[in-house]
């Protein structure tokens, strides 16, 4: 792979015509990327903006500081891991190309801001996003805004359930009776989550979809201010998003065997509400979860395999939707305790999911 900073001086003539002919986009996508080069972007092009969305996953736990194994730090030191995060002096890089914003809510509520600047290590934990702007960055020739609009303990099958869900039933066994009970689950804005068939439904202080409410509100408030989070921006392009969830959905039976079908809803929902039609989208599995497992995980597994537009199940992905594999990337832990807050897992997990948006840009070059 040809280094951006490289000069003439290292390339032969026809090398270096290729390579200024050459996209990035659709150059190889690198397994070990590059140090960032410290050059700002052409800012004649609109910012490539990706949306990342989820909850406590996509949030992030993964310690930054610490001298023993499962911190960022160790990791680069210790074990010479994601060299292209520090220079030569170990201090941590900036990518001038890329720039990370991100904001927070409960539900519909007010709009908290986080982070605001070049994409560099700061703060005191990380989620994917690192792993994922330094791959889109690195295969995008024109500004890039890693947006992070998300919260934790929220699940597709209720908060974060899109607009046009419609409500469905599940008939649920009592374990001390062995009768069988029908529920009712929320379609969207409905409330409560679940009531039993043929019962009135009472309505509690949240509906289905108010985090999806508000994580799209909030991500596109940002968009309103793109001046402020990208300074000397021109416009701007929803390229893509970043999903990593389902933790919640597992301790539901009900939101579980709905996984795939919201899934497939959700994608093409945040394409239409950002007005991104050709927007690509990669989600990630939970790390925890091996291939062949049972009961609610195994669901929500297969579920997320499925729309991986290689499988074929919705031809309608093909190309423009990837599905990551967690658990073989994953340091130890489970989603329900944040990976033990192992950095790597959270690295690792960008890194592959940023690389799988990069080979979908490059299929569409």
């Amino acid at each position: 792979m040809i280094r951006r900073n490289l000069t003439a001086a290292v390339l032969s003539a026809a090398a270096l015509m290729t390579a200024l002919l050459a996209s990035p986009a659709a150059a190889e996508i690198p397994k070990q990327l590059p140090d960032p080069d410290g050059k700002p972007a052409d800012m004649t092009k609109p910012v490539q903006v990706y949306i990342l969305l989820g909850q406590s996953n996509m949030l992030g736990a993964g310690k930054i500081k610490g001298d023993k194994e499962g911190s960022l730090t160790y990791a680069v030191q210790k074990k010479n891991k994601y060299p292209y995060l520090v220079d030569d002096e170990g201090n941590w890089t900036v990518r001038k190309d890329v720039r990370y914003g991100r904001v927070m809510g409960s539900g519909t509520g007010a709009m908290r801001r986080f982070n605001n600047e070049w994409m560099t290590i700061s703060g005191g934990r990380i989620g994917p996003e690192f792993g994922i702007g330094h791959y889109v960055g690195h295969a995008t020739d024109a500004p890039v805004l890693i947006l992070k609009s998300c919260i934790g303990n929220r699940s597709l099958g209720w908060d974060l359930l899109p607009p046009g869900s419609e409500r469905y039933e599940v008939e649920v066994k009592d374990r001390k009776t062995g009768k069988t009970k029908t529920f009712v689950y929320a379609g969207y804005k409905d409330s409560p989550d679940k009531w039993e068939k043929g019962t009135e439904p009472k309505k509690i202080g949240w509906y289905a979809g108010m985090q999806y409410d508000g994580d799209v509100a909030n991500a596109k408030k940002v968009l309103t201010e793109l001046d402020k989070y990208y300074p000397g921006a021109k416009g701007y392009e929803i390229a893509g998003f970043f999903w990593w969830q389902g933790d919640k959905d597992r301790y539901n039976a009900g939101h579980a065997g709905r996984y795939e079908q919201n899934l497939v809803h959700l994608i093409e929902t945040l394409r239409k509400d950002f007005d991104a039609p050709k927007a690509k989208f990669v989600c990630a599995t939970l790390g925890q979860t091996k291939k062949g497992a049972k009961g609610n995980e195994g669901k929500i597994l297969a579920a997320q395999f499925a729309v991986d537009g290689k499988t074929g199940k919705y031809p309608q992905f093909k190309g423009n939707v990837a599905t990551v594999y967690s658990h073989p990337l994953s340091m130890g832990g489970a989603s329900n305790g944040h990976y033990g807050g192992n950095a790597e897992t959270y690295m690792n997990i960008g890194e592959a999911m940023g690389r799988a948006m990069a080979e979908l840009l490059k299929g569409e070059k």
